[in-house]
């Protein structure tokens, strides 16, 4: 009786069968489990602690948000008209935000994030102070001095201690405790400066509040206890904009209760699970090779069910049924990691992440990153699966001296197309921002077909070169294109691992370059803001006294928020990804009669200095993104007015220059007499010392009490401290791919390791010496890692490029020295494990192979 002819059910015998050859061990499948497991680990890691940020912020939204619904407005209070209306919904908490300077006795100042609050605040969660105290009692005066709590920072910058006074515009304040923690700051977004806390009455003293000030006025209203529910919170809303509808404020409830956050927590997420996607189709190469390495061992045992009448359906049935065992072994391993990650996370880094985590265990994201793991195995086994339907059992006897090479079967090349195209479905269908997804679909694609073509014009190069005259030069080319060559297995795994690698590497540069190397020489030292109108002229003489030969730069400054462009709701629009940023709150807007510094018209023309009609020049690449153009409407909510103007012209910005830059700039009859103040920047000639910043702070600090200053090095502090967090999240990240391309290459390797042993034994039979086949081989992985390097390089380049100019919306440069530092490691870690394989082969006794033959 024949295995094609047993009376078992066909199923049932390939599992038995795949089932009985895994008793021998996993000793083949070590780089198959796991690539496997580092995919699925990152993917289901990735999505179970996204879950658990979301989950957390949806619990805590009432917290976060300070109420069940929040109202803001800029550079004005709600009217009583307004404010009966907030009332009639439920309790109302006040609370201002603003920039401020801080000064101490001894003429040392720093910026602060001023926060006034009311009696009622905080409606939801508590203000932590150390020392512990109540925080409407620590804020109430005390023999006619106001009390504040400030960040530890605040304390560190400007040296206090508790009891020191503090003048904040024109009112001395006592600080009296640390702010330990404030339970709606994840609401407010991150400030360049440390917190200062006052209440209400305390602000209003200060004489910060003039007309036209940029401070920001959120009312948050806590819902009576049976009407605390969405659809009651989105019922307030609703009635909002049916009662109140040219209030322009920004109405959040606490099912979104910081919408940029969670933002960048999906863009974050989409990230990792992209970096999760890569390490699991370039660990697909590794499982690949791992299928064609154990074929190639067991074409004794094929041949052996072959000869006993197994078809080549039934010797694929076997194989794929255990290489989908081994794939559910890699994925539950990654499942059993990621499932505790969020958990990991929690426990070990609670108390450093400001962000609410509820872990949890996610079965859906978990079957996700399963049915990930699964369609990856299926889509890169079944080709080397079908390649050995049809080999006939003579060429399996005969491989070692005759190798066939032919194309699979038309079906499996059809069903393998078809696993890579769920594949890429879901990665499309899932993701939150699908351009991007798409983008790196596309790229995936692309760069496998070319590596492919590397490998093919690498070969066909080799094959085609002038004979070598030195024996060494002529046996490392010959390996190159013979056939069974370890090339387009090496080409594709270095390949791959390298672009990531150069990817990462000029990412983390251009992101550090944009912060720093890329400041330019004239960039300003100090930004004011809120210069009084009226001060504007005594301002310009202060400054130039004291910074003669600096160049001042003032220019007035509103705040308005975009509520429609060409007759269409903002929230209706449709931006692309890189203007969405626009309508996401208010921007500020200034008015000038001539083409302000820095900007220049390139379509449309500017207008006369005497035009009374309200126009608007907008920025080229905003205006693209939002699909308007010359003629078109846009209407912006400016103190709670709705003003309508005519697109007059488009500007090109430089915004690295950190100059004055306005995306909306209008014509002055706009505005006339409209309350608001004026902002200035002051750049010095040859840059500045730090004396001269401090002594301008100080005198500017004393003089101008209501003017914020900030410096600009301090701001770039502050972003470069949010760039080194994301560089070092990417670099973490994108570690993961990198292991899961070096293992894959080191069993690539591994898995030509038997030819290596029959041509190191039959070349060291016809008189090679150890040293000049190692020799050989040395050059065969150098030659083969400086083709694969330049490749590597390139596409890590061009990938980078993309995301940087594309995904990221900076200006890309091209850092040689760490693309090229990354190359030399790829190549160090080709020669590194090509060579100790070769030596493995190199001790190989002969007569164990020649018995074999």
């Amino acid at each position: 009786m024949t295995l094609a002819s047993a009376p078992v059910v066909a199923p049932s015998l390939s599992l038995r069968l795949a089932v009985r050859e895994l008793r021998a061990g996993l000793a083949g499948f070590r780089v198959f489990l796991a690539c496997i497991a580092l995919g699925v680990m990152a993917i289901a890691g990735v999505a179970s602690f996204a879950r658990s940020l979301a989950d957390g912020l949806a619990r805590e939204g009432r917290v976060i948000l300070g109420g069940d619904v929040a109202f803001s407005l800029i550079q004005r209070e709600a009217s009583a008209d307004e404010r009966a209306f907030l009332a009639r919904r439920g309790q109302v908490s006040t609370a201002a935000t603003m920039r401020a300077m801080a000064r101490t006795g001894d003429g040392r100042a720093a910026l602060v994030e001023v926060k006034a609050v009311d009696a009622a605040y905080p409606l939801y969660g508590k203000a932590a102070l150390d020392p512990a105290a109540d925080l409407a009692t620590v804020l109430a005066p005390r023999d006619g001095v106001y009390g504040v709590v400030a960040d530890e920072a605040l304390f560190a910058r400007l040296d206090l201690k508790l009891g020191a006074r503090l003048t904040v515009g024109t009112a001395p304040m006592e600080v009296r405790a640390v702010l330990a923690s404030e339970p709606d700051k994840l609401a407010g977004g991150i400030g360049f400066g440390p917190r200062l806390m006052m209440s209400e009455a305390a602000l209003r003293a200060t004489g910060l509040l003039q007309p036209g000030s940029l401070v920001r006025w959120h009312y948050r209203v806590k819902l009576a206890a049976g009407d605390a529910g969405d659809r009651a919170a989105d019922a307030v809303v609703q009635a909002a904009h049916a009662a109140l509808p040219d209030a322009g404020w920004d109405i959040r409830t606490r099912s979104n209760a910081s919408p940029q956050l969670e933002r960048n927590i999906e863009r974050f997420t989409q990230f990792l699970t992209l970096v999760g996607l890569t390490a699991l189709l370039v660990g697909g190469v590794g499982v690949a090779n791992a299928v064609k390495g154990h074929l190639d061992r067991e074409r004794d045992v094929i041949a052996t069910m072959k000869s006993l009448g197994a078809t080549g359906g039934r010797v694929f049935a076997i194989y794929l049924t255990q290489i989908m065992l081994l794939a559910l072994l890699g994925s539950a391993l990654g499942l059993a990691l990621g499932a505790v990650l969020p958990f990991a996370i929690a426990s070990a880094f609670s108390a450093v992440i400001p962000i609410p985590i509820e872990p949890a265990l996610q079965p859906d994201e978990l079957a996700l990153a399963l049915i990930y793991g699964l369609v990856t195995a299926l889509a890169f086994a079944l080709l080397p699966l079908g390649r050995a339907h049809d080999v006939p059992v003579a060429a399996l006897f005969r491989s070692e001296v005759a190798p066939e090479r032919r194309r699979p079967r038309k079906r499996y090349m059809v069903a393998a197309a078809a696993a890579i195209a769920l594949l890429a479905v879901l990665a499309v269908a899932l993701a939150y921002d699908r351009r991007i997804a798409m983008i790196f679909v596309g790229s995936a694609a692309a760069t496998f077909v070319a590596l492919r073509l590397v490998a093919t014009l690498v070969m066909a190069a080799a094959c085609r070169a002038p004979r070598a005259r030195s024996t060494i030069l002529r046996l490392a080319i010959a390996n190159i294109h013979r056939p069974g060559a370890l090339t387009p297995t090496v080409v594709l795994s270095l390949g791959l691992g390298l672009a990531v690698l150069v990817t990462v590497t000029l990412i983390e540069g251009n992101l550090r370059h944009q912060v720093s190397a890329a400041l330019p020489e004239r960039a300003p030292s100090f930004y004011f803001v809120d210069i009084q109108s009226t001060d504007g002229a005594r301002f310009d003489a202060f400054v130039h006294a004291h910074a003669p030969a600096a160049t001042l730069e003032r220019v007035p400054m509103l705040r308005g928020r975009i509520v429609a462009a060409k007759g269409t709701k903002a929230e209706d629009l449709k931006p692309a990804a890189n203007a969405a940023w626009v309508l996401q709150s208010d921007r500020g807007i200034t008015y000038a009669s001539e083409v302000p510094i820095g900007s220049r018209v390139i379509a449309g023309q500017w207008w006369s200095a005497d035009e009374q009609r309200p126009l608007v020049s907008m920025e080229k690449r905003i205006a693209d993104g939002l699909g308007v153009t010359i003629g078109d409407e846009i209407v912006v909510n400016v103190l709670g007015r709705n003003i309508a103007a005519r697109i007059a012209n488009l500007r090109m910005l430089d915004w690295q220059s950190l100059g004055i830059n306005f995306v909306l700039v209008y014509s002055p009859a706009t505005f006339r007499g409209a309350p608001h103040t004026d902002l200035a920047t002051l750049t010095y000639p040859r840059g500045s010392t730090v004396a001269d910043e401090v002594a301008l702070l100080k005198a500017a600090a004393q003089e101008f009490p209501g003017v914020t200053t900030v410096r600009v090095k301090d701001a770039l502090d502050a972003v470069g401290d949010v760039v080194s967090k994301l560089v070092l999240a990417i670099r973490g990240a994108s570690l993961i791919t990198i292991v899961a391309a070096t293992l894959v290459l080191g069993g690539a390797l591994a898995a030509g390791h038997r030819h290596r042993v029959y041509d190191a034994v039959i070349l060291k039979t016809l008189g090679a010496t150890r040293r000049r086949l190692l020799a050989a081989y040395a050059l065969e992985y150098l030659l083969l890692g400086l083709a694969t390097g330049i490749f590597g390089v390139a596409a890590g380049s061009i990938a980078a490029a993309l995301i940087v100019t594309q995904v990221m919306n900076f200006t890309f440069a091209w850092l040689p020295g760490p693309a090229l530092l990354a190359a030399l490691a790829a190549l160090a870690l080709t020669l590194a494990f090509g060579l100790a394989g070769t030596f493995t082969a190199l001790g190989q006794k002969p007569a164990s192979v020649f018995r074999n033959l």
